[in-house]
């Protein structure tokens, strides 16, 4: 199996591979008859991260430190370099990341690439909003400093401009101060769609981090059930119990595609739901932000012919919406148990085609079954276009060049930033002529 595929193992491709090793080398392209994609951790879930045919250009050698100063928390570093080791570098010394996904496997261009964001959206924003500078290669040779007051249009481009506007080979982070690798958490279960948006409206006054696991197979009265998740860091006075290390499983090879489907996640969903847990408690941060983390290669839960991960932002003010995308999915069947709901703040995100606007957003792992997923994809794309919504490119295999289109009305002028020896399997089916 190549290391050289998307997350969700979907769709297959094939692929020469330059390794880099060095920011200061070229990238000579100009010989090169096909085009080229950055290619980071892979942890991108569909073809955004893939070039079909022809050339990557795999960064997790440029990984180097350039300068970190611990009075004011600004991190410069190679793209390559992954936020666990950012994370490895800095809680130490008293700094976390402003903004981090639910995995701490991605590197930073690739969380640049993406424009990532995490659990405390209604405060921080995005990635993007962090970034200081960096530094752009194109093709023809030239590099860009790009920074909020320098090359802006380059800077606002390439922040979710998928790889494509060059390659990213430093950055410069605003890391955030902590007292202690420990976060207060509080575990409250809600009953109804309508008490999510209640809890979720009062906590995100007093807490940084928001987020919640729905039961996408709850119908009637009990539709959008779950457990809703808040936290803040805690303060310096909690020392804390020496925290054991998580010890990491893996799995060493694709399960049978049968293993997750409507039973089991039925099962796991209503066990998941009326376990008890305590309200209140103190965790280390790698288990509330990466909790999936622990388990390596957990991709191959979904057997041989991977998965499909399907993200949406909806409005908020309308309950209808996100009402409609629950019932759907419930109606379906093909139920997730990796269900993550949460709402955006009002928070704008720098890049041209940033994903997050102010509404609320579902993301849900979907066994890749054919054409009876796909099917149930259309439904989906059917109302999110309805409510002016947008599916998350980062999470995407399939989405239409029409609702691509209209999700990121810019993308034409973004496109003229667009390195023109630059492509991926994503591109060129989104920005197809309709």
């Amino acid at each position: 199996m190549s290391k050289y595929q998307s997350w969700g193992k979907f769709p297959p491709a094939r692929h020469d591979v330059r390794v880099l090793h060095w920011r200061s080398q070229g990238l000579t392209l100009h010989d090169t008859p096909s085009t080229a994609l950055p290619f980071g951790q892979g942890r991108s879930y569909g073809d955004c991260c893939l070039n079909d045919g022809g050339l990557l250009l795999a960064t997790a050698g440029l990984n180097r430190f350039i300068h970190f100063d611990t009075a004011s928390g600004v991190l410069r570093c190679e793209a390559g370099v992954t936020l666990a080791e950012i994370l490895k570098l800095s809680v130490p010394q008293g700094w976390f990341l402003p903004v981090t996904p639910g995995t701490k496997f991605v590197s930073v261009g690739g969380a640049i690439a993406n424009d990532v964001h995490g659990k405390n959206h209604h405060r921080a924003g995005t990635f993007g909003r962090h970034l200081k500078s960096f530094e752009l290669l194109r093709s023809n040779g030239e590099r860009l400093t790009c920074s909020p007051s320098t090359n802006e249009s380059w800077f606002s481009a390439t922040i979710g401009g998928l790889g494509l506007t060059g390659l990213i080979t430093w950055a410069e982070i605003q890391l955030k101060p902590i007292h202690n690798p420990f976060i207060y958490v509080e575990t409250l279960k809600f009953h109804t769609l309508e008490e999510f948006f209640q809890v979720a409206a009062k906590s995100v006054i007093r807490y940084e981090y928001t987020v919640a696991w729905v039961d996408c197979l709850s119908q009637g009265k009990s539709l959008g059930r779950g457990l809703f998740m808040r936290g803040n860091h805690a303060q310096a006075e909690y020392k804390g119990s020496p925290v054991a290390r998580r010890r990491q499983i893996s799995l060493p090879c694709d399960l049978p595609s049968s293993t997750l489907n409507h039973f089991s996640t039925k099962v796991f969903n209503t066990l998941y739901y009326h376990t008890p847990r305590m309200p209140a408690q103190v965790l280390h941060y790698d288990s509330f932000f990466y909790p999936l983390d622990v388990i390596g290669n957990w991709n191959r839960l979904y057997g041989a012919r991977g998965f499909f991960q399907y993200q949406c932002v909806l409005p908020d003010d309308d309950h209808g919406a996100i009402r409609a995308v629950l019932n759907t999915i419930a109606a379906s069947g093909m139920g997730s148990f990796l269900s993550v709901l949460k709402t955006f703040g009002d928070v704008t995100s720098p890049g041209m085609l940033s994903f997050p606007r102010k509404g609320v957003t579902l993301a849900l792992d979907f066994s890749n079954q054919g054409n009876k997923t796909l099917s149930l994809f259309i439904k989906l794309d059917e109302i999110v276009c309805h409510y002016g919504g947008a599916v998350y490119p980062a999470k995407d295999a399939r989405m239409p060049a029409a609702a691509f289109q209209k999700y990121f009305p810019q993308w034409r002028e973004f496109s003229h930033y667009v390195d023109p020896k630059f492509s991926s399997g994503f591109w060129r089916r989104v920005s197809a002529d309709v």
